[in-house]
């Protein structure tokens, strides 16, 4: 692997990357099934598509498209649609269901209610995860327990009692040692520990969420297609990876020999996907360095092993960034050029926007754009993941309040 460092933006080049299919398991075929899960849903709606074409025309490309997440569930962040699918697929297991005919709203017949609502979900979040669990276990009237690691937003705690029945502790560990924690809880308590990330013998329910966000992709390529367009880049924002190996694996066998180029975003501070990909030996490692980030949903020590394997293999790029690459992009997301429409990104939301707008937008990165084979025909598409979970936090940075 070569590492290319301009000012504050790292990128390696994966020069071992597959020219093979991506896993099954993240198939259309899946997607489908994934899909009708989560369409079935009687406050289902597709979350917009924000085609930014003042700004595609200031970077000097063809399209830059951002998928606006604050709408998902009202929930205000992407993690519902992994939540949900996975306790649907957990309850379906535990009551012998047919997982591939049935809905969500199946799930909440009079005849299954007793049996479900003995059930406990646990999981370890930064705040939009747990969020997403807490809520889909309140909907089917279970309770759920949510551990935070230290540091963690007070109001993202509080929004995850407000979503379901569920308690929320700011722990006193890191993320990677909480997630251990919860999985304790579960163990001696009986609990259903919905995680998304894997370890040895824990890779069902993980792959399970990994699968639900492939629903934001298909709405994403589905919004392209009606548009004429069609991504030639895709940039993702990674923690332990879940999120970006779903999406990339659903993304690269929908368009499979005309696949995108694709990118795997990180915080400076903590790049557990960009260190494993250096080291260059095919395991997962945990970053090498461990600092904080204003990125929570991104502060994460090491990947899911599972979703590691898609990204080592089909990645064509691993970059880093500094925290002010995302606070450019919630400002500029926020106070869009022209007549662009305004997207509400929080923290680890914009992070992939900033960065598309930093390389292409300032001289002293164009050896990178160059690197990336960013140009005029150039079609971009970001995740924005959340909006503003930490209201607070977002006026200060966009607004200076």
């Amino acid at each position: 692997m070569k590492e290319y460092k301009v000012s504050d933006v790292s990128v390696i080049v994966n020069d071992n990357k597959s020219s093979g299919a991506p896993p099954q398991w993240l198939n259309e075929k899946t997607a489908e099934k994934v899909y009708r899960i989560h369409s079935t849903l009687p406050i289902y709606e597709p979350t917009p598509l924000v085609k930014l074409d003042t700004l595609a025309e200031k970077l000097a490309l063809k399209a830059v498209c951002v998928k606006d997440e604050s709408k998902r569930f009202g929930l205000n962040a992407f993690k519902g649609l992994g939540g949900l699918y996975a306790l649907t697929m957990v309850v379906s297991e535990k009551l012998g269901l047919d997982a591939d005919t049935i809905t969500f709203a199946d799930l909440k017949k009079e005849e299954y209610k007793d049996k479900i609502q003995q059930m406990v979900f646990v999981t370890a979040t930064d705040g939009n995860h747990g969020k997403g669990v807490a809520w889909a276990a309140g909907q089917l009237g279970c309770e759920a327990h949510v551990y935070m690691p230290v540091g963690s937003s007070l109001l993202r705690a509080q929004a995850i009692r407000d979503a379901g029945r569920a308690e929320a502790v700011i722990t006193d560990m890191n993320y990677d040692d909480t997630v251990r924690y919860a999985a304790k809880m579960a163990q001696e308590n009986g609990w259903y520990l919905v995680q998304d990330t894997s370890w040895e013998n824990y890779e069902k329910i993980p792959q399970w969420i990994a699968q639900g966000y492939s629903t934001m992709a298909k709405e994403a390529c589905d919004s392209l297609d009606n548009a004429g367009l069609k991504p030639t880049h895709v940039f993702l924002q990674a923690g332990v990876g879940a999120m970006a190996g779903g999406v990339l694996g659903y993304i690269a066998h929908r368009y499979n020999s005309d696949r995108p180029y694709f990118a795997v975003v990180e915080p400076e501070n903590i790049a557990c996907i960009y260190h494993s990909a250096m080291v260059g030996d095919g395991a997962p490692h945990a970053a090498e360095v461990q600092k904080d980030t204003i990125m929570a949903g991104l502060n994460c020590g090491e990947p899911c092993p599972l979703t590691w394997t898609v990204l080592r293999d089909f990645a064509d790029f691993y970059i880093t960034c500094p925290d002010k690459t995302t606070e450019n992009g919630m400002r500029l997301l926020a106070k869009p050029c022209g007549n662009d429409t305004a997207v509400i990104s929080g923290e680890s939301g914009a992070v992939t926007t900033g960065l598309t707008a930093q390389i292409c937008g300032d001289e002293k990165y164009a050896s990178l754009k160059k690197l990336l084979n960013l140009d005029e025909n150039s079609v971009v598409l970001c995740f924005s993941t959340e909006g503003d979970t930490d209201p607070v936090n977002y006026r200060k940075i966009v607004w200076g309040e």
